[in-house]
């Protein structure tokens, strides 16, 4: 059997990335939730993330993907926004610099400004330069920490949502977070999702006034429940048509269409075992 390990300092984690987000208080660990993952385990879930997001390279960890105004960094691609711009999607990579720090990591100065490519043409020209080898390396070195930030993400998403969720499906959030927790595959499938497409609980990640983050999928899955089907199987058919709905309702001039095969396999591998 194998010997189960509870994250440790979770809930403190918790506090320390809600106070480097300045857009939230820091909440309290959910209180019951059940993240018990082996050391192993965890190693696997950040394994598994660095593959999906950056086909598990070294050179993928600095990216900048074409048609984005922001740098995608490290195994989560967490996003840095150049100096003066902004954008629908929560910046990720300064909470992630200040997490490192807090753990006792060397950062240098650099990276706990702003960022220093104004463009994606900018950032290319840099791609071997000093500044992208020192990040390469430091997040190459740093997959473990980098996983459980995202972890602790995951840990403070259902406060969140319970609160953005409408009043009839509340209680339904609550449950199947709850109940995907209870093994190892639903944590990952909680965990993995928050990453890849957030919470769903900011009004500005929304298309045609419809989101489709991980609130968006829990509530689609309360509408075909099953008790014969494994709860990250069902996870991953809701969030197929969650994802899907949000390439219909995209604005034409995002083709999003050309991601949707890629994030259906993504979903899909949310059947696996961990």
């Amino acid at each position: 059997m194998a010997t189960w390990h509870y994250l440790k300092h979770l809930s403190l984690m918790a506090v320390v990335f809600g106070s480097l987000n300045s857009c939230a208080a820091a909440p309290s660990s959910v209180s019951g939730s059940g993240v018990r993952l082996s050391a192993a385990q965890i190693e696997r879930v950040g394994q598994r993330i660095w593959q999906n997001e950056c086909s598990g390279t070294v050179a993928g960890l600095t990216s900048w993907n074409a048609g984005e105004a922001f740098a995608s960094l490290g195994i989560g691609h967490f996003i840095w926004y150049p100096k003066g711009q902004s954008g629908p999607f929560e910046e990720s990579f300064p909470p992630l610099v200040a997490f490192l720090g807090s753990n006792g990591l060397p950062i240098p100065a650099w990276m706990k400004g702003v960022c220093p490519w104004p463009t994606k043409a900018a950032f290319e020209a840099d791609r071997n330069g000093v500044r992208q080898k020192e990040l390469r390396v430091l997040l190459s070195q740093t997959v473990r920490q980098q996983t459980e930030f995202i972890m602790v993400r995951m840990e403070r998403a259902l406060p969140k949502m319970v609160a953005a969720a409408p009043a009839a499906n509340r209680e339904w959030v609550k449950f199947g977070f709850q109940s995907l927790l209870t093994t190892p595959e639903g944590a990952f499938c909680l965990i993995d999702y928050v990453n890849f497409k957030g919470e769903g609980t900011s009004t500005k990640e929304r298309y045609q006034g419809q989101g489709w983050g991980l609130l968006q999928v829990l509530i689609e899955m309360g509408q075909t429940p099953s008790s014969a089907v494994a709860w990250n199987v069902q996870f991953a058919a809701a969030a197929k048509r969650v994802l899907s709905h949000r390439v219909a309702n995209a604005p034409p001039e995002r083709n999003e269409q050309r991601w949707l095969a890629g994030w259906h396999s993504r979903c899909d591998g949310y059947k696996k075992s961990l």
